[in-house]
């Protein structure tokens, strides 16, 4: 098996924009690459998001793993101290699959509620794997928002599973390896780095909305383009390429002079498949 098609694992936290499908070629600019990657001591993420993709990459050096989001921090936090683990996961989810079946929406509103005011890591996973279309979005107060999938089945006992074998892999490889969870600003990450840091950067993209407890313009691009350069470390940024309707204008007006890797992918995110389009996504990176 060649390395860029090793074994993905999947991270219990669900969010639209996953990028488990750019993995194997994140994993090839890696391998190709003329730099010996031995030589990085650190992987760097401004970005986290559910973290896939530093979960899936060089192995044996320390993560740091970072994020505005304190919910997805904070889960992760959990999963390392031992907090959360699959065996307490399964018995919370088979708790609130009893609820989704008698009050389905009205349940998952209670819970939502419930997770605003106190924050618990077990009702986080809950709203990501229960909520419309993996969406994860937060109102200007920091509330997450998203409605209900509509399923009243949705914690079903192969996906309480799932989701269970998802957290038992994660927690797995966090304890064996070196990883440091942050919530911290983006520019703050960034300039933190190092030479001899490999930085993996997934900023919300710009042009499109998003309400992902963050707010993210094509100013930001220049302003990461700007950080990176003056810390020189190796980096691999991803972002839109082009899609059935436009090109992105941030690639040609920032990252023009970069090497550029187009990955093409159907593009999940919309409330009716009509919406949803096949779009070419780009790894912009600045090594050999």
């Amino acid at each position: 098996m060649q390395k860029n098609e090793e074994k993905i694992h999947i991270p219990p936290i669900k969010s639209q924009g996953i990028k488990t499908k750019l993995l194997p070629s994140i994993r090839e600019l890696l391998s190709k690459s003329s730099s010996d990657a031995a030589k990085y001591k650190r992987w760097v993420e401004p970005f986290m998001g559910t973290g896939v993709v530093g979960f899936n990459c060089l192995p044996g050096i320390k993560h740091v793993m970072c994020d505005i989001n304190p919910y997805i921090i904070g889960f992760y936090q959990d999963l390392q101290s031992g907090k959360v683990n699959e065996d307490n996961v399964r018995v919370y989810l088979e708790q609130q699959s009893i609820g989704l079946q008698n009050g389905s929406d009205e349940f998952y509103k209670q819970v939502r509620v419930c997770f605003n005011e106190y924050h618990s890591p077990f009702d986080f996973l809950f709203l990501t794997r229960c909520c419309f279309n993996g969406m994860m979005r937060f109102n200007n107060k920091g509330e997450f928002n998203v409605p209900f999938c509509k399923k009243p089945d949705r914690l079903s006992p192969a996906y309480i599973t799932k989701i269970c074998n998802q957290v038992k892999a994660i927690r797995e490889i966090i304890q064996a390896g070196d990883f440091e969870f942050k919530c911290q600003d983006w520019t703050v990450t960034v300039q933190e780095t190092l030479e001899d840091d490999i930085v993996y950067c997934d900023p919300p993209y710009s042009g499109r909305h998003t309400e992902y407890y963050m707010q993210y313009d094509p100013m930001d691009d220049i302003t990461l383009k700007f950080l990176l350069n003056k810390h020189n470390p190796d980096f691999i940024v991803s972002t839109w390429l082009v899609n059935k309707y436009r090109r992105n204008p941030v690639i040609d007006k920032v990252w023009e002079g970069y090497d550029l890797l187009p990955v093409e992918h159907f593009y999940h995110i919309g409330s009716i498949e009509a919406h949803r389009h096949s779009m070419t996504e780009a790894l912009i990176y600045n090594f050999k």
